[in-house]
């Protein structure tokens, strides 16, 4: 990639474009965010690029992920402008785990377990509209909410927001109007359906 783009030529450019991705090196983070509170190009660029990060965040994996076709292109491309070997990406060994819709309007996608932890992390898509069945927390849950607007009880998550839910406390009302996706790491033995705590 070259260093100039239509920034006015900052060669911090590629480095703006990889923070707005949040794929930056943690030990980088601090240089660029340096010079982006001093750099109105890289600035604007930023903000330019942010909304379409967080669009593409919502998007399915396999729209994301190049065909086999382009990787080969781009991999003759590279090879040629950096007189280096000509090397195809590595095919996935894993495949990608598939959404399943568990209920009208929720669908999750498994992504690890631990047996050990008694813990699962898994993407969760609500629809517009939707509730999450009420529930008892079996272990600690954290929630990160990717895109869209979720509510839990009477807190409104905006995408980027954290929730952590300790053992034992339970979530009346989840639900989204907007439709929203979230990364949750949870326990599998959350009690479906609204149970009192034990005093």
């Amino acid at each position: 990639m070259s260093k100039t783009s239509h920034n006015g030529g900052c060669d911090h450019a590629e480095r703006v474009a990889i923070y707005a991705l949040r794929a930056l090196p943690v030990d980088e983070t601090q240089m660029v965010e340096a010079h982006l509170a001093a750099c109105v190009f890289c600035r604007a660029d930023l903000n330019r690029l942010r909304p379409i990060v967080d669009f593409l965040v919502a998007w399915p994996t396999d729209v994301l992920r190049p065909s086999h076709s382009l990787q080969e292109r781009l991999a003759r491309r590279i090879a040629a402008e950096t007189g280096g070997d000509f090397v195809l990406p590595t095919t996935r060994q894993c495949s990608e785990p598939d959404w399943e819709e568990v209920a009208p309007g929720i669908s999750c996608k498994l992504l690890a377990t631990d047996c050990e932890q008694n813990r699962v992390s898994m993407l969760v898509r609500l629809a517009p509209g939707v509730d999450y069945p009420p529930r008892r927390h079996a272990g600690v849950e954290e929630l990160h909410l990717l895109d869209g607007e979720l509510w839990i009880n009477e807190r409104k998550l905006r995408a980027g927001d954290y929730n952590r839910a300790e053992p034992g406390t339970i979530d009346q009302r989840v639900w989204s109007e907007t439709g929203c996706t979230c990364f949750l790491v949870t326990s599998p033995n959350d009690v479906l359906g609204l149970t009192p705590e034990p005093e």
